[in-house]
């Protein structure tokens, strides 16, 4: 497979993918040889092996797991918002004519059995009509200018996308401006152009973990603050519900009362306002303790709440 990928590698240069040494590498390939694999040996200091032209493998070495995890990666609804959909269709269809036939029916079973559904609860996935437009953009290296609605106001940029991202329903576009890489939510972008000239990828630059990054850096620059609170048992449930995983994954917990199981547990929080309307959520299951600010916005917004109910 990595010779037909790839043409002409040097033994030295399988040995060290494989973690093998150089003299397995040329059993291998002796192996390979009698097997009825045409592998040719060119000497040289540009040699290395190489299949003769035209040969091709067939699919006859995956296993069972590998054939059930290529149909579990055709995820429909990503593909088709990409505007790949029959392409996609047509790859599963020549691999599943390809496919022994022991495999077909696996192949089937796990298409059949397994679907994602990527947004969140109670939450609608988007849809942007102009996707397509921006994955080509992303492939063939196209810069775009966009006219985009940001929190405050419309924004004129003109971006070098490097990226796609789907996150909980929601489909970004990772773009360089100037010397600065930012992302925008597309379902936010009222137009857009695709400029006819092309720009340079960065080589280093590595989306997944950009990605990563960013959602962390995001996730401590909304949560800069900190509460203590006293939670309920049920409380402690609603804890798991009504805050974020990082949020969660820095709670200081403590033990429970012996005498009505409330514990005390400490937080990082986002703003005043932010945190007085996240922590509401849990009514009378929780009462805030400090800081005394945010004390005394909750009291406020409850004797409001009083007032207009009373």
């Amino acid at each position: 497979m990595t010779l037909q990928a790839r043409g002409r590698v040097t033994a030295q240069s399988l040995a060290d993918e494989c973690a093998v040494s150089l003299r397995t590498i040329y059993r291998d390939v002796d192996a390979l040889c009698a097997a009825g694999v045409p592998v040719q040996s060119d000497r040289g200091a540009e040699g290395g092996y190489r299949l003769l032209d035209g040969y091709r493998t067939r699919l006859n070495g995956l296993s069972s797991q590998e054939a059930e995890a290529l149909f579990l990666a055709g995820l429909p609804g990503p593909v088709q918002a990409l505007g790949l959909g029959a392409v996609m269709a047509g790859a599963q269809t020549k691999l599943l004519a390809a496919l022994p036939v022991e495999l077909r029916s696996t192949a089937e079973r796990m298409r059949s059995r397994f679907h994602l559904d990527a947004p969140a609860w109670f939450s609608d996935a988007d849809r942007p009509s102009n996707l397509p437009l921006i994955a080509g953009a992303v492939w063939e290296q196209h810069p775009l200018q966009i006219r985009y609605q940001s929190w405050k106001a419309e924004k004129f940029r003109r971006i070098e996308p490097l990226g796609i991202v789907l996150k909980g329903g929601a489909w970004y576009v990772v773009g360089r401006v100037g010397a600065d890489i930012r992302i925008y939510r597309i379902s936010r972008i009222l137009e857009l152009s695709r400029l006819d000239e092309t720009f340079e990828r960065p080589l280093a630059f590595d989306l997944a973990a950009y990605w990563q990054d960013s959602t962390q850096r995001l996730s401590e620059e909304m949560h800069a603050n900190e509460a203590t609170l006293r939670l309920s048992p049920w409380g402690m449930q609603m804890l798991e519900v009504f805050t974020s995983p990082f949020a969660r994954a820095a709670a200081k917990i403590g033990e429970p009362d012996p005498v009505d199981g409330w514990r005390t547990v400490t937080l990082p929080v986002g703003s005043m306002r932010q945190a007085c309307a996240e922590l509401l959520r849990f009514g009378t299951e929780a009462e805030v303790l400090t800081p005394p600010e945010l004390r005394a916005r909750m009291a406020e917004v409850a004797a409001a709440l009083h007032r207009r109910y009373a």
